[in-house]
């Protein structure tokens, strides 16, 4: 008998009934297993129903989802498992504590008004008596080819983009509440997939989107395989992928060691590149700099309702992960990662806000304009304290409503070509549509930070949480990229109510009530938010504490 048939011989010796059955919390998981039974619907829906009443079905499916799911993310947040009943769920898993269920309910109301956007049928003259959408006729044809001005023609949508929000929308519900490293990569994998084929299917530009979509999973792929490399470093160092059993290791406090890791277990070296190859994976999904480099391209070349669920959502679930990897995983690292943090916040600060002055389109002014506020909200994470969790939760709930109100507002403004989206078209667009510009300006002086607005109660809290934690450089950087970048957002403002309107300027187009409710909700928030912010700060400082 060989060495191998002896080993299956003992292993298979024991009884076989001691297996022990996962225990899964599913009341727990509700919220992302609503999202992802309505994802699966979603696809069957694609195989079954017939194509005309695809886009009905796939609308109503996905906002009930939201909404249901949403529905739970309150029902366990006033069943206290945000505070006081806050545990580790599906065998250590998934954390659902405050942040978790936080980011969870702000990434849900988000791609509920998001997915309003995507199924905006009015903004486009009808296409051979059909009503036609964002997005490609059928995705898998070649632009420009016969099969695709045939599928036009006969009136077809992707509707295919539903079911793929979903499955994005369940993937960045678990990324901010994932306890383990496996449990992490999966989940950004679930949530990347699906963004990378929904930047792809523009009606307009095929060519540009299809090379956004390219060079965005390139560099995603990238940024994945750091992820990776850095999750088996840290699985040498620790023995464990558990974020509490690398806590505790970096820590001292580990009282088992694992035989066959003896060697390596405690090696500083594997600590260091791991956890450095792990922040590089999330710095590039939140877009700091120098990992920001697909931002203005991607958000340029996507259709516009993905380039606001994506830029808003996103966001959301990454700094989600980061907290929770900083604050949980390596408190006792913080010598160490505080100084590099340091300098990516104020890097990633200036770059966005100086960069952003120099674009002449408003997709790229506002990818950068995203970048920049990445770089702020760095600020409160470096904070390291209770109320840099709180300010951070705050900025991104603000954040993520002005981001799709605004990407809402830049669909309406169009020409023959769709979109109208060089600065030089928007001169005049005040006077030609007084109310459209009006609402554009409100989202502008947000993202400038401008009293009375959500913009300025979140930069206000990330910038005390960081001036009380000693990081009081980092605020006057602060200040001065929110100068710069205030420049470029007046100077659009100052574009569209005093210019000229051009003879040949692009022309409003009035959406549906579900762009308009979008852009409501979008400007509601940004007011509420900016005069009455303390109580949903109240709301965000319940929710900041991590179940470790």
């Amino acid at each position: 008998m060989t060495a191998a048939q002896g080993l299956w011989t003992l292993a298979a010796d024991g009884p076989v009934d001691r297996i022990p059955a996962p225990v899964i919390e599913y009341a727990q998981l509700a919220p992302t297993l609503i999202v992802v039974g309505a994802a699966i619907i979603g696809v069957l829906v694609e195989a079954f129903v017939p194509r005309r009443s695809r886009y009905y079905v796939q609308l109503f499916l996905a906002v009930a989802a939201l909404a249901s799911a949403f529905a739970a993310v309150v029902g366990l947040a006033a069943g206290g498992y945000g505070s006081t009943k806050a545990q580790v769920a599906a065998m250590g898993a998934i954390a659902v504590d405050g942040p978790a269920l936080f980011l969870q309910g702000t990434i849900l109301l988000a791609s509920i008004v998001a997915v309003f956007t995507f199924a905006e049928r009015r903004l486009d003259p009808e296409a051979h008596g059909n009503r036609v959408d964002s997005f490609a006729a059928q995705a898998a044809s070649v632009p420009g080819s016969e099969s695709e001005k045939a599928a036009v023609k006969a009136g077809f949508t992707t509707t295919e983009v539903y079911p793929l929000a979903l499955f994005a929308i369940a993937g960045m519900l678990i990324f901010p509440a994932a306890n383990d490293l496996l449990t992490l990569f999966i989940a950004l994998e679930v949530f990347s997939l699906p963004l990378y084929l929904l930047c792809a299917v523009a009606r307009r530009q095929r060519l540009m989107s299809q090379e956004a979509a390219v060079k965005y999973f390139l560099l995603g792929a990238f940024s994945s395989a750091f992820l990776l490399f850095g999750i088996a470093l840290l699985y040498g160092y620790a023995g464990s992928v558990s974020y509490a059993a690398i806590a505790d290791v970096v820590d001292g406090t580990v009282t088992k060691v694992d035989p066959a890791l003896a060697a390596t277990m405690g090696n500083d070296a594997l600590l260091l590149i791991g956890g450095a190859l792990i922040l590089m994976g999330l710095l590039f999904k939140v877009g700091a700099v120098p990992f920001h480099m697909w931002t203005p391209d991607v958000y340029q070349g996507a259709p516009t309702p993905v380039t606001g669920f994506m830029a808003a959502a996103t966001k959301v679930a990454a700094f989600g992960a980061l907290l929770r990897l900083l604050y949980v995983v390596l408190p006792g690292l913080r010598w160490d990662w505080r100084p590099v943090m340091w300098g990516v916040a104020i890097v990633t600060m200036l770059a966005g806000a100086v960069i952003a002055v120099t674009q002449t389109d408003v997709k790229r002014l506002l990818a950068y304009s995203s970048i920049a506020h990445a770089g702020f909200i760095l600020a409160g994470v470096i904070a390291t304290s209770a109320e840099g969790v709180k300010s951070v939760l705050f900025y991104l709930g603000a954040y993520s409503f002005v981001t799709i109100g605004a990407f809402a507002v830049v669909t309406l403004v169009r020409d023959a070509g769709g979109e109208a989206t060089h600065l030089s078209k928007w001169a005049g667009l005040g006077r030609r549509s007084p109310l459209t510009a009006a609402v554009f300006a409100v989202f502008l002086l947000a993202f400038a930070g401008i009293p009375l607005t959500s913009g300025f109660s979140g930069k206000f809290a990330v910038f005390k949480a960081a001036a009380e934690s000693g990081a009081g450089a980092l605020v006057v950087v602060g200040v001065i990229s929110s100068a710069i970048a205030a420049f470029f957002y007046v100077r659009v403002i100052v574009l569209m109510f005093f210019s000229e309107p051009k003879a040949d300027g692009p022309t409003v187009a009035v959406p549906s009530p579900l762009t308009m409710t979008t852009i409501a909700v979008g400007v509601a928030v940004t007011l509420v938010l900016g005069v009455a912010p303390q109580y949903f700060l109240e709301l965000a400082g319940q929710a900041s504490t991590f179940v470790r």
